[in-house]
């Protein structure tokens, strides 16, 4: 494909000089234009390799020429050849500044002119295809991210699911918390990266479960003392397992499973820290885990109305909850409400199970 260059001047003697003359470069295409206002028209809407324009012109100097060009994001790295007289030194140094890579004096020298056209031809060449191959790298570089995306999503499915042999707890209860969670970390104004960050590692909130015996883990009634300090460990026995990953979403997985039996007033487990210094992705998975938890029936429960479970992140919220985190979730109800019809256990398609 022919190389474009931009002839901006208001001579026509200079124009049709100019354009012979970028006629004897190798693959180059003229486009000439005695009103620079039409010239920046035609530039608006194509991206020449080369501009070559006059300052001394009627109505659009040189200077705002370049300026208005530069001034267009696909415009920023287009090499800019400036015709001035030689006494204009102030004139250059104002064109510098504004964007102009070069310069020409007139009168024009054929060989000079013909030098420094190719010289600025070929380093922009060199620059598109440098960029090209920036732009190949990176996409390289997202498909190895993204197979590295897949295989922690898949080890997490595979957590997920080894944990859920052992825990009473249900695929869809994973499914409805873990969205929740999301719904919440949007409405706190959490970036999308955090907010989809959030929804993969909320389901591990329990792995540590695992390391519980089936005789208190699977216990249909309630918990004697004794077994509750047992049962609390599975939120150090999570931190442990994922901790000290290199991938980012085993670490944030890491910090919820720890964090997320955490009380806002600090009388939560394991560490009874309070407040802010409670991970915000703990915070946040404690109002979704225990909204889920008291609506849901299990074996030994039945499930909560959702007024009363509502009154219930109401009542804790300063105390058991982080208060934004709470009314971030009642925020997004609408939402709430979709998430929990949408994921019901007999609903659900095989491959969420």
């Amino acid at each position: 494909m022919p190389q474009q260059v931009l002839i901006v001047d208001d001579t026509e003697i200079n124009l049709i000089l100019f354009g012979a003359l970028v006629k004897k470069l190798d693959n180059c295409h003229a486009h000439v234009f005695a009103d620079a206002r039409q010239a920046l028209a035609w530039v608006t809407d194509n991206v020449p390799d080369l501009i070559i324009v006059d300052y001394m012109m009627p109505e659009l100097d040189g200077i705002e020429f370049i300026r208005l060009v530069r001034n267009m994001p696909k415009h920023k790295l287009v090499p800019i050849l400036m015709i001035t007289a030689n006494d204009q030194k102030q004139i250059r140094y104002s064109a510098l500044d504004i964007g102009a890579n070069d310069f020409l004096p007139k009168p024009i020298d054929k060989v000079e002119f013909l030098a420094r056209a190719r010289n600025m031809l070929s380093l922009n060449e060199a620059r598109k295809h440098m960029a090209d191959h920036a732009s190949w790298l990176a996409g390289e570089v997202r498909k190895a991210t993204q197979e590295i995306v897949l295989r922690e999503r898949e080890t997490v499915f595979r957590l997920t699911k080894a944990a859920e042999y052992r825990d009473p707890e249900t695929g869809a209860h994973i499914l409805r918390m873990s969205h929740y969670s999301m719904l919440i970390a949007r409405e706190l104004g959490l970036s999308e990266e955090d907010q989809q960050l959030l929804l993969e590692a909320a389901p591990m909130h329990d792995i540590g479960k695992v390391g519980i015996a089936d005789n208190i883990l699977l216990k249909p009634g309630p918990l004697t003392p004794e077994e509750f300090e047992v049962m609390k460990q599975h939120a150090t026995f999570g931190y442990e397992l994922l901790a000290g990953s290199a991938s980012k979403l085993l670490q944030a997985a890491a910090e919820i499973a720890k964090g997320h039996h955490e009380k806002f007033d600090g009388s939560g487990y394991p560490g009874g820290i309070s407040g802010q210094d409670i991970p915000i992705f703990s915070r946040i998975v404690a109002v979704a885990d225990v909204f889920d938890a008291l609506t849901s029936e299990r074996p030994y429960k039945k499930a909560w109305s959702l007024e009363a479970a509502v009154d219930f992140l109401k009542n804790g919220a300063g105390t058991h909850f982080d208060p934004a985190c709470v009314k971030a979730f009642l925020d997004a109800w609408e939402q709430v409400e979709v998430v929990r019809n949408t994921y019901q256990e007999d609903s659900l398609p095989v491959a969420d199970l």
